[in-house]
């Protein structure tokens, strides 16, 4: 009598060991395969030249960890492109500084926080300003951003009752680089940045701001030593709003990954200032309720800059 099992009545196996046999059927008939020799196979053909996965002498799992270390990890661009969201600690530690110089960026991931003396810094983005500069470029780097604002400042410092559109004490005339904010107004996040991550960690750099109006917009720039700044438009949405000349896109005219992976970063359910000017009397700002937006000067607003360690 003929057999007329079929193979899908047989009794199914949860394992299959190197030494079990399946059956192949080729030119010359139906023969047998142990599942170690099929295995060795497949993986074979996967890793010739043929399909672009040539191990050379190195065993699978070596030729795996050195695409995924080499080509895949340990670079700006790798790290850039995954948001991760881990708790780094309490602390900046020289392994992440040593991570950071050498470029290789270990264990840092775009989103990744560590909360000091109660402040969440969260990883933005690596090597963002890597080379501006007029006179050096600023070399391997982490920026960093703060989840809420540091505190509430002005951008200039006039009489905040005056709240009339208009209002002579409302001015942009200087745009950011001669603003109240970046004059005055920023000495408190500075030191406090420093004190957080210590003086030879936090980075000072050269990059082009904004410095004079004309029509209510930035109709001027140069070149300003650097260390703790406002953002721009550009660094938070990728393009700009309110403030439309070109005088204030400056080096770091690209959005931050943090905010491109994770755009819930933007908005934090408060208002904070970034550096642009929106008009003779405003500079924009990023809503609490989600807006991009301009405000009168003398408003007083989130203070949540950036700044780049090493």
């Amino acid at each position: 009598m003929a057999n007329t099992t079929r193979i899908k009545d047989l009794s199914a196996v949860t394992s299959v060991a190197d030494t079990d046999v399946l059956p192949v059927d080729g030119a010359n008939g139906t023969k047998g395969v142990t599942f170690g020799n099929l295995s060795t196979a497949a993986l074979n053909k996967l890793m010739s030249k043929t399909y672009g996965l040539d191990q050379g002498t190195k065993t699978l799992p070596a030729a795996i960890n050195e695409l995924y270390t080499g080509a895949a990890r340990n670079n700006a661009g790798g790290h850039n492109s995954i948001f991760r969201g881990k708790n780094l600690g309490t602390s900046y530690t020289s392994a992440m500084s040593k991570a950071i110089q050498a470029g290789t960026f270990d264990d840092l991931f775009v989103g990744d926080y560590l909360t000091i003396n109660g402040t969440v810094y969260r990883v933005a983005g690596f090597n963002l300003g890597k080379q501006i500069g007029d006179k050096s470029s600023l070399g391997n780097c982490m920026c960093l951003v703060p989840d809420s604002a540091l505190y509430n400042a002005q951008m200039h410092n006039t009489d905040s009752g005056q709240y009339t559109e208009g209002a002579a004490n409302n001015v942009t005339t200087g745009a950011y680089a001669n603003s109240d904010m970046r004059t005055t107004n920023l000495a408190q996040a500075t030191q406090k940045i420093v004190n957080d991550f210590g003086s030879s960690h936090v980075m000072s750099y050269r990059d082009i701001l904004p410095n004079a109006t004309a029509d209510g917009q930035a109709s001027g720039w140069a070149w300003y030593d650097c260390k703790v700044e406002l953002m721009s438009e550009t660094m938070v949405y990728g393009t700009k709003v309110w403030a439309n000349s070109g005088y204030e896109v400056g080096c770091i005219n690209s959005q931050f990954p943090l905010f491109a992976l994770a755009p819930e970063y933007i908005h934090r359910r408060f208002a904070y200032w970034l550096r642009g000017v929106r008009s003779a009397t405003s500079f924009c700002f990023v809503g609490s309720y989600g807006d991009a937006n301009g405000t009168n000067a003398s408003y007083s607003l989130g203070v949540r800059p950036f700044f780049f360690v090493n």
